[in-house]
């Protein structure tokens, strides 16, 4: 009994601490500034997100419903990348990688 609890409270550390990372399938997206960037995707400022909202996760922008901007160690609206030149770059070498 004590075997399971004690997995399931690391089990649960664990997910409580994964980082959320940006969907790769909309490297595209990341810096256009249009609004073409879907929830999960990456963002550079708000401008690229449909959401209107580039949290900030960690130092990594990602396109988020506003009503989820706090969720999952986010924290919140409004993240500018300052290294936006670095992530468009990351970004369209990803889009080169995936040849889509």
């Amino acid at each position: 009994m004590v075997r399971i609890t004690v997995t399931a409270l690391l089990a649960f550390v664990v997910t409580a601490m994964a980082q959320i990372t940006p969907n790769n399938a909309g490297a595209r997206n990341v810096g256009q500034g249009n609004g073409s960037q879907f929830i999960t995707g990456g963002c550079v400022n708000n401008a690229d997100c449909a959401s209107g909202c580039c949290a900030d996760a960690s130092g990594v922008g990602v396109c988020s419903a506003e009503a989820a901007q706090f969720q999952n160690g986010k924290n919140g609206c409004g993240f500018v990348d300052p290294n936006a030149q670095g992530t468009i770059a990351a970004a369209q070498a990803q889009v080169a990688r995936q040849g889509f």
